[in-house]
């Protein structure tokens, strides 16, 4: 069961028109996502100008941002997902878009002291990363 709706996802990147579920979230995603919802989730993630600028570019290089067009590859709106679903994740466990952007940008044990944001690059450390906030949602020791 999941507790973060495909909304509050799709709310994060801006998507319009916004999907209503999963599978709908799916098929945006494998048709490739605007640029403007990379952007739009890049600008919440990143507290600042140079944090933004290193999120963007570690999902889609520098050059190649410039040569698309409007959407992304398939593969780069996986990652822009992803992030946004992490992002969703600990917005929805800390209720607090600041608690949830320290929660992201601060060490933790039990990511190997990496960064959750860093952790969640690839789907795998995404759902490390996950499971641990459910871990301090529902009060078990992480």
């Amino acid at each position: 069961m999941e507790l973060v709706t495909v909304e509050q996802i799709a709310a994060v990147m801006a998507l319009i028109p916004a999907p209503h579920s999963f599978a709908e979230l799916d098929e945006q995603v494998a048709d490739g996502l605007p640029k403007a919802a990379l952007k739009a989730g890049v600008a919440r993630i990143g507290r600042n100008a140079d944090e933004r600028r290193e999120i963007l570019h570690r999902i889609v290089p520098e050059a190649t941002l410039k040569r698309r067009q409007d959407r992304l590859s398939a593969s780069e709106s996986e990652k822009t997902e992803r992030l946004a679903r992490v992002y969703a994740t600990a917005r929805h466990v800390w209720d607090s878009d600041e608690d949830a952007l320290a929660f992201l940008h601060t060490p933790h044990s039990m990511l190997g002291g990496r960064t959750p944001l860093d952790v969640a690059m690839t789907e795998l450390g995404a759902r490390r990363v996950e499971a641990l906030l459910w871990r301090l949602f529902y009060g078990i020791a992480a």
